[in-house]
C-alpha cells in the first residue's frame, strides 16, 4: 500500500522497488491523496496488472491508510512511503515470518537510512522480539513505518487508524500502541528497507506536533499497564521524562527513586497483562532505565546535559552509565 502527496521525486525508484519484489503475489494499491505534483503522471505511466491505483482530494494520510486497507483483497498489508525502497527479499521474508508465526499482527524491518540520494553508514534497528518490543513500545516508536507488514483483519477490529487530530501523528505509533496490548509483534533483524530523510519530511521539522503526541500515546500505556488514571502527575511526569520534557510542576518532588521504581511497575504490569515473561524484557527493561537515567540527569541541569552532548562525548556517557548500572 502506497499513498502519495506531492511525492513525484523519488516516486519512481519506490515503485519500482515494490515491482522488483522477489514475491510475486501481491497487489500495488497506490493512492494518490490529492498531489498537485507530476505524481499521477508518474502512476499513469505504469502498465501493470499487480497496480490498483487511485486519486482522491486530500484527505491525509491516516485517512487514506484506512481506505487502502478496506480496499485490499489480501491477507496483509506491506506499508511502504512514497520516498523510500524496499529492497528485493523484503516481501518474501516478512510474508514467511507471517505464515511461520501464527497470530502475530505485525513484522517490521530494519532500515538503512538514506539523505536525499546519499547512502549512509546510519541504520534504524530496533528490538526483534514480541517481549522486547511490547516492553519499549510503552514509551516510544520501535517500528519503521514503511517497514511494517500488517494482518488486516487485526488492523480493522481494531478501527484501523486513529483519525482523530488529537491522537495523529503519529498516526502509527497511536496504532501500534493499540496492537501490542492485545497481540504479539516482532521485527526482523534484516536490513530490507531504505528510509529516506528528506527536507521536507515532516519528522524532521522542528515545529512538528510529535514530541506532544508522543506524550500523551506514552502516558496512556503507562496508565495502562499500572491499571490508574492517565491523569496522575507520576504517569505524567514519567512519560515526559522519557521525552525529555520537564514540566516543573510535574518534576517537583519526582525524584529518581520514584522515576525508577514507577518504570519497573510499568514492565511488570505489562507482563501481568499480557501474560509475558518479564524475565524476556529484562534488556529492553535496562535500556530503558538507561535512558531514564540519562534523562533525569539532564533534568537536574534543566535541559543543559543533552544541549552539551553530542559525539562521542555522549556515546562514552552512555558507555559509564551501562558500567555502573
Amino acid at each position: 500500500m502506497l499513498p502519495v502527496y506531492n511525492g513525484s521525486q523519488y516516486l519512481r525508484q519506490s515503485i519500482e522497488s515494490i515491482l522488483q519484489q522477489s514475491y510475486r503475489n501481491f497487489e500495488l494499491i497506490i493512492i494518490n491523496d490529492g498531489s498537485q505534483d507530476d505524481s499521477q503522471k508518474i502512476i499513469d505511466s505504469y502498465n501493470d496488472s499487480r497496480i490498483r491505483a487511485f486519486e482522491q482530494a486530500n484527505i491525509g494520510l491516516a485517512a487514506t491508510l484506512n481506505k487502502g486497507i478496506s480496499l485490499a483483497k489480501g491477507r496483509w498489508i506491506a506499508r511502504q512511503d512514497q520516498d523510500d525502497v524496499s529492497f528485493p527479499e523484503r516481501l518474501t521474508k516478512q510474508v514467511h515470518f507471517m505464515n511461520t508465526h501464527p497470530g502475530y499482527a505485525i513484522v517490521g524491518t530494519a532500515a538503512q537510512i538514506w539523505v536525499e540520494d546519499t547512502k549512509t553508514d546510519r541504520f534504524h534497528r530496533h528490538p526483534c522480539s514480541d517481549p522486547e518490543l511490547r516492553a519499549g513500545l510503552m514509551f516510544y516508536n520501535y517500528f519503521v513505518h514503511s517497514s511494517v507488514l500488517l494482518d488486516k483483519s487485526v488492523v480493522q477490529s481494531i478501527e484501523g487508524y486513529s483519525t482523530d487530530p488529537q491522537r495523529q501523528p503519529p498516526e502509527d505509533y497511536e496504532l501500534w500502541s493499540r496492537i501490542v496490548k492485545q497481540y504479539p509483534v516482532a521485527n526482523l533483524s534484516n536490513t530490507l528497507l531504505a528510509y529516506r530523510e528528506v527536507g521536507s519530511s515532516m519528522s524532521r521539522d522542528e515545529k512538528n506536533p510529535f514530541s506532544e503526541k508522543l506524550i500523551i500515546l506514552s502516558a496512556e500505556n503507562i496508565a495502562w499497564a499500572l491499571g490508574i488514571s492517565v491523569e496522575l502527575d507520576e504517569v505524567q511526569a514519567l512519560a515526559h521524562l522519557m521525552y525529555r520534557v520537564y514540566p516543573p510542576k510535574l518534576m517537583r518532588g519526582f525524584g529518581w527513586s520514584k522515576a525508577k521504581k514507577l518504570l519497573d511497575q510499568v514492565i511488570a504490569g505489562l507482563a501481568l497483562k499480557t501474560g509475558l515473561d518479564q524475565r524476556q524484557m529484562h534488556s529492553q527493561q535496562v535500556q530503558l532505565l538507561k535512558l531514564l537515567r540519562l534523562n533525569y540527569l539532564d533534568c537536574l541541569t534543566g535541559g543543559r546535559l543533552n544541549q552539551m552532548l553530542f559525539g562521542k562525548l555522549r556515546t562514552r556517557l552512555k558507555q559509564f552509565l551501562k558500567v555502573i548500572s
